[in-house]
Order: C-alpha cells, then structure tokens, then sequence
C-alpha cells in the first residue's frame, strides 16, 4: 500500500520507496490548487497542525483534514524560514509560471536575440525557485546561489546560440529538417545548465562530505564517498527531468501542424503549442521527478573506513537532493 492512512506528522503521505508512492506524493507537491488557498485556511491549517503536535485536537477531527492542512502549509510557507514563499516560486506554482517560458524556449525559428531571452529567463525563473525552496537549516553565502545562477545562464546560452549557429550554417539539412532540429536545441542547453548548476551550488560537499544515516534515521557519519555518488545521482535527474518537458512538444507539434486544420489557420499554431507544452509539463515533470528516490542506498564497504567502524549496519542511506 502506497498510501499512509494514520497521519504522520512532517512526513510524506505516500510511501517514498515505490515509484507510485512518490509519483502520488509530487502530484500534491505541484498541485497549483494550493495558489488559491486564502490567508484564513493557511491560518486555520497551522493551527490545526500545532493543536496536533501539543496533543489538543479537537473531537472529531479526521487523518484526512490533518493530511490536507500539513499539505496547505508545506506549500505555502517555508520549513526552515517560517515565511511565506513567493506564489511565483512556490513547487505548486512551477507549471502555471513555468509553463510560457517552456513555450518561449520552443517557438520556431528562433532568433539570437529571443534565444538569450529565453534561455536566460528560463534560468532567472529556476534559480529563484531553488532559492526560495533551499535548505535554509544551513545559512548558505547568497554569492554560491548567484555563482550556480551563472553558470547556468552561460552555459544555456552559449550551448543554445552555439548550436542554432552550427545548425544554420550546415549545408547537410533542408530548410524543414533544419526547422525540427532546431527545436530540439533547448533540452541540450538546459540539461547542461542544470549539471552545470548541481556543480558549482555543490561542489563544496566533495570536500566536507554529506551525512550519511543508519536504519533508524541516526547520523553515522560523514562521508566525501557519498557526496560524489549524490552529486552523480543529482546531475543524472536534472538532466532526465527536462527531457520529456522539452522533447514531448517538438514531436508532437511536428505531427499536428501537417493537419489541415493548422495548415489552413496558422493563427492556432500558437495556443495549440501552448497547450501541448502544458500537457507535457504537467504530465512529464512528476513522472519525471518520480523516477529516483530522494533518498538513496550505498554499501558501507564502498565507504570511508571510519564510517564502517561506526555503524553494524551493511547499507546506509544518505540523502541526494533533488
């Protein structure tokens, strides 16, 4: 069963070692419903929280509306900070905001100009969601966030104006197959942004090492052998989790503008697109996201000497970020 009937204080609603589990436990986290909540029920729902962990609910009250206000909260207000976080930063807002920049990155016919747009608002609109969303148990210099959010645009912007360049100067494609390649430019330009941004945001762990946990959730130690497998694993899911986001729309549309419809009214080229990137977007990211767990297993052999000496346990978990 992928579902945790009993309400569990701070803890997901879905069991995160299955894919179904953490496919269901996305869905809310994504969920935009939760922008339209009013300051009243954001109220009520941390009330009812804080009467629960004092151990003063009163009569009647369900696991269901318990579940229902820990999800209002954990969408709206921050876990470390306490405040509330930007609508158009919040996860929930990620696919109603996010969705006209994808549509931006995948017109046709791009331009340098609307390329570095694009790209550069892309990036702009990623790094203040992970900003917003960061671990804030650990005050971090705001110069790291700017130095990922840097390397970022770079690198999305180099590889997307770099690529259109070779692409229209090569001989080897007609005009059409020339148009359908270029629209598969942006997935290369952001999944290398998005590696390029896990690196320089984390490089510093290579050295310090992350915590590692034993069964029972107890730090064992700190291990430098962990954190190379984290920032592997981390940069594998962000460069698989635009793939369908970027990939889906430019396939599909390529089907559907050969239909009569679109041939005969080009006008509706646009809001179709649009709603084919939202489909994908809505569809794709948590399917996407869901595919790796947050917390992942390693053998203590494969660890420092020191961590083994420390735990009876043959396998640890240590958590690699998303």
């Amino acid at each position: 069963m992928s579902e945790y009937e009993t309400f569990q204080h701070g803890k997901p609603r879905f069991d995160q070692n299955t894919f179904s589990g953490r496919f269901r436990h996305f869905l809310d986290v994504i969920d935009p419903s939760t922008l339209f909540v009013s300051e009243k029920r954001l109220q009520e729902s941390v009330e009812l929280l804080d009467r629960f962990k004092q151990g003063t609910l009163p009569p009647g009250v369900t696991d269901a509306q318990l579940w229902q206000a820990q999800k209002i909260k954990q969408a709206i207000i921050h876990p470390d900070t306490g405040e509330k976080i930007l609508m158009p930063f919040r996860m929930s807002g990620f696919i109603p905001f996010g969705t006209p920049v994808v549509v931006g990155l995948l017109l046709p016919n791009q331009t340098l100009v609307s390329t570095i747009f694009w790209q550069g608002l892309n990036q702009s609109h990623n790094a203040c969601v992970n900003y917003s969303n960061r671990n804030a148990s650990k005050p971090a210099p705001a110069s790291k966030f700017f130095q990922g959010y840097l390397g970022a645009v770079t690198s999305a912007v180099s590889i997307a104006v770099g690529l259109n360049v070779l692409i229209q100067k090569s001989s080897r494609f007609s005009p059409t197959t020339r148009l359908l390649v270029q629209r598969f430019i942006p997935f290369p330009a952001v999944a290398t942004a998005n590696v390029c941004n896990v690196v320089l945001m984390r490089h510093s762990e290579l050295s310090e090492g992350i915590s590692v946990l034993d069964d029972n959730g107890n730090v064992v130690g700190t291990s430098k052998v962990a954190a190379k497998h984290a920032l592997l694993e981390t940069a594998l899911t962000r460069v698989v989790m635009p793939m369908p986001i970027l990939m889906l729309p430019p396939i599909i549309m390529a089907a559907l503008e050969k239909l009569p419809l679109l041939q005969r009214r080009r006008r509706l080229v646009l809001p179709v697109h649009s709603l084919v990137c939202l489909a994908a977007f809505g569809l794709a990211l948590p399917l996407a996201i869901s595919l790796f767990p947050q917390m992942s297993q390693i053998s203590v052999n494969q660890l420092e000497p020191e961590i083994a000496m420390a735990t009876d346990c043959k396998i640890v978990t240590y958590n690699k970020g998303l």
